[in-house]
């Protein structure tokens, strides 16, 4: 029977990452090996820029003093100094140390022929990628004066005060202190009060405080001591009252950031009276380094452009409202430091870079611009703007490689920031375009030819004509492509008489070439066109004329010209010669009734342009001027407008009334067409309903019918045309007939129409009784009771006319 086999152990699996780690190494020397070396300039520390820049300083004669400058940069870099802008060369008597400071030796005064030492100082360091300068350092030498104004003699009543000052000018700024009988004076006696600016107080005078005191003013090139002044303390005083006055108040101060401001007030009064300080403007003062000096003085320790204001002392009588005042003003400026730097870029050759700084300062700061060292100025392709902070460079080539730098300056110091223009140039790209020609063809157009460049023409896929008027910035220049097998190109849509510049690049895939030599060419002249006029008139005798101004036309030995005449004349008046500017002109003393002929044309040196020309007459203005007759009218509803048109309809239709009235009444005298009560009688059943209408047709009606109306006399056609003139005839203004006042007046108005007299007829609505006071014969009313309306068209055009009707009220 075999043995059962015991299954061997199985090995565990080997890892894998030491299998992963070898690639892994491989790639990342790989990579190591592609990163660039810090000697390519690639990075922050291949930036050239200063660590360490010189810093003003005083000097004492003959001492030696060293200008620290240390730069950071890709090397090799050279580190030279420039004094007052010169470059200083190297000697005996100063000497560049390994760092790039400036050693000299002894530091002298102009003596002998020898040139002084005192000057600004610029340390300049340079490498292969451009050049930059560090900021200006004042180096002056120690001095110091004698006192232009010493201590006086001075007399006290015990418990008052007593004032000293001495004035000295020194650099650096001496240091005052005071002496009391030659010996120093007690600076920790609370009633001795020492201001920095030479200044001496006593308060709550003793008569121990009498004797000679004395001025020291000390600086690192010497010391000074003034005359002695003399300080007598009489007795007590008489301890009657006094206002308050302020002996001595604050001054003006000019002073840099950091620096001290000392604001003396001293007061004297009966009772001793209290001092307070506050600003003009309301604001604060703060607490923050802020203390009081002896009874009044108010000392600002580290000053900032905040605490600039006006400073108000006030001494106060205790108690009451009683107080007196004295101010001065403090001025804190700062020097120069930058907002924003500029930052080092890299553009395509032919493109634009700018650049941008803003500084901050009190005063504010001016901005200028260097390129490797030298200032740079606007001009060319070079634009500044928003008060120097901003630099565009447009259509960069290999030239504009540089280090650039934004410098800003004012009284309280300058600083400097720096960035690097790199032009990026790809390999094969064509050479310029070459022999590149304009000719004017015409006053809006230019021909403008070339030649392919000399290298690399085989990738061009085209060219890019660059085009701007010669006095305007590059920034408004324009473009019009051009293709590749193309050499010349017209650009129209021009400005007469007016220079261009034209260049010119060649593109391939990989970039533009360089740009071609720019040539200028201006565009032939023409004559102006014909402006545009228009005539108002003013009045029955004056006209004016107005047209748009055109300034250029002064440019240009230019202007207008003006004729007029009367149409019916061949002689013009004229030319009346107007400026380019003038757009308005005024013609007097015409004729009213005449129709005039008016002629505008703009010249310059090329001559005459075509004309602009009008005929205007004045006789509708003086027919307007006679209808303008004052009336009184009473308006019934006010409308939106009223014209003269509308008058004159008005005035028709009245006229149009009054006739028909007048025609009205001549028909009922002569003909006795119609009477009221035969009307009720015949036409009326005898108890028929008030309101039945009849209807009598005189025109067209039977013999039958006719025989009805009795006595009456019957209306043939020849009598109603003596009634009735014919219409043109009606229609004449001026026949006014006058109201006959024996004619009763109708119970209603009368509506009138004109209407041929074949087809006339008369209808008659009536409403009436027995009893109606319109029994009578029917009578056309007044004319003033005729109202002004008129039937409507479609009323007129029926073969009827509504002459009367009566009813009772």
């Amino acid at each position: 029977m075999a043995e059962p086999r015991t299954a061997s152990p199985r090995r565990p699996p080997a890892p894998r990452w030491p299998r992963l780690l070898l690639p892994l190494l491989l790639l990342l020397l790989l990579l190591l090996l592609l990163l660039p070396a810090p000697s390519q300039g690639l990075g922050l520390s291949a930036e050239l820029a200063f660590a360490v820049e010189p810093s003003d300083d005083i000097v004492v004669p003959g001492q030696p003093i060293v200008l620290g400058c240390k730069v950071e940069g890709t090397p090799p870099v050279r580190v030279t100094w420039r004094k007052n802008g010169v470059e200083l060369p190297e000697s005996t008597h100063s000497t560049l140390l390994a760092n790039g400071s400036l050693l000299i030796r002894h530091f002298r005064l102009e003596w002998g022929g020898s040139p002084s030492d005192e000057g600004d100082y610029e340390c300049v360091a340079q490498n292969r990628f451009g050049l930059v300068v560090s900021r200006k350092a004042r180096i002056q030498a120690a001095t110091m004066s004698d006192f232009h104004v010493h201590p006086q003699a001075t007399v006290g009543e015990e418990g008052g005060v007593a004032r000293f000052q001495c004035q000295i000018h020194g650099l650096p700024k001496p240091l005052i202190t005071w002496e009391k009988n030659r010996v120093p004076v007690d600076t920790d006696n609370e009633r001795y009060t020492l201001l920095p600016k030479g200044v001496l107080q006593i308060t709550g005078l003793r008569a121990e405080d009498s004797g000679v005191f004395h001025c020291v003013a000390s600086n690192i090139a010497s010391v000074r001591i003034s005359h002695g002044a003399r300080l007598t303390v009489s007795g007590a005083g008489s301890g009657a009252y006094k206002e308050p006055t302020i002996l001595v108040g604050p001054e003006n101060l000019t002073l840099t950031v950091h620096q001290t401001a000392v604001l003396e007030c001293v007061a004297t009064g009966n009772p001793r009276p209290i001092v307070s300080w506050s600003r003009l403007d309301g604001r604060p003062i703060g607490v923050e380094g802020i203390q009081v000096l002896g009874t009044g003085n108010l000392i600002i320790s580290d000053v900032t452009v905040q605490h600039s204001g006006v400073y108000v002392c006030a001494a106060n009588r205790p108690g009451t409202r009683v107080r007196r005042t004295a101010q001065g003003r403090l001025v804190v400026q700062a020097p120069a430091e930058f907002v924003q730097h500029p930052q080092s870029i890299s553009r395509p050759a032919g493109t634009t870079a700018m650049f941008t700084c803003q500084a901050q300062g009190e005063p504010p700061p001016h901005v200028t611009w260097l390129k490797n060292g030298q200032v740079l100025g606007p001009g060319g392709h070079v634009r500044l703007k928003n008060n120097n902070s901003t630099l565009t460079i447009s259509g960069i080539g290999p030239e504009d490689e540089a280090i650039y730098q934004c410098v800003a300056e004012n009284s309280a110091g300058s600083s400097q920031a720096s960035a690097r223009l790199t032009v990026l140039w790809a390999e094969g790209l064509p050479g310029p375009p070459r022999n590149v020609r304009a000719v004017s063809v015409s006053s809006t157009e230019v021909q403008v030819s070339w030649s392919e460049p000399l290298a690399n023409t085989k990738e061009i896929i085209g060219y890019v004509l660059h085009i701007r008027k010669a006095a305007d910035p590059p920034e408004l220049e324009y473009q019009e492509a051009v293709s590749k097998s193309t050499f010349q190109h017209l650009v129209s849509d021009l400005e007469p008489s007016t220079a261009y510049s034209f260049y010119i690049k060649a593109y391939t895939p990989r970039g533009a070439s360089l740009a071609s030599i720019p040539t200028l060419v201006s565009t032939l002249g023409e004559v102006p066109a014909p402006p545009p006029l228009s005539v108002r008139v003013l009045g029955t005798s004056s006209l004016q004329l107005l047209w748009e101004p055109w300034p250029r036309l002064a440019q240009r030995e230019g202007g207008f010209k003006l004729f007029y005449r009367p149409a019916s004349m061949a002689a013009f008046t004229g030319p009346i010669l107007l400026p380019g500017t003038v757009s308005s002109y005024n013609i007097s003393q015409l004729d009213p009734s005449t129709v005039y002929e008016v002629k505008l044309l703009a010249y310059n040196q090329h001559g005459d342009g075509n004309a602009t020309v009008r005929f205007v007459s004045l006789r509708g203005a003086s027919e307007r001027t006679a209808l303008s007759l004052p009336c009184d009218c009473r308006k019934e509803e006010v409308t939106n407008q009223t014209s003269t048109t509308g008058i004159v309809v008005g005035i028709h239709i009245g006229v149009t009334c009054i006739i028909f009235c007048v025609l009205f009444l001549l028909f009922g005298q002569r003909g006795r067409v119609l009477l009221c009560k035969d009307v009720e009688n015949q036409l009326s059943p005898p108890q028929g309903p008030r309101s039945q209408r009849e209807v009598l047709a005189l025109n067209g009606v039977g013999r039958g019918e006719r025989g009805q109306l009795g006595g009456e006399k019957n209306v043939d056609a020849k009598e109603l045309e003596q009634l009735f003139p014919s219409a043109g005839a009606a229609g004449q203004p001026g026949s006014r007939p006058t109201q006959d006042p024996t004619i009763p007046a109708s119970c209603e108005e009368t509506q009138l129409s004109v209407v041929p007299l074949h087809c006339f007829s008369l209808l008659v609505d009536r409403t009436m009784d027995a009893k109606s006071p319109c029994a009578g014969p029917v009578t056309a009313p007044p004319p003033q009771d005729v109202g002004p309306s008129l039937l409507s068209e479609g009323q007129a055009a029926q073969p009827s006319a509504m002459l009367a009707s009566c009813s009772r009220q």
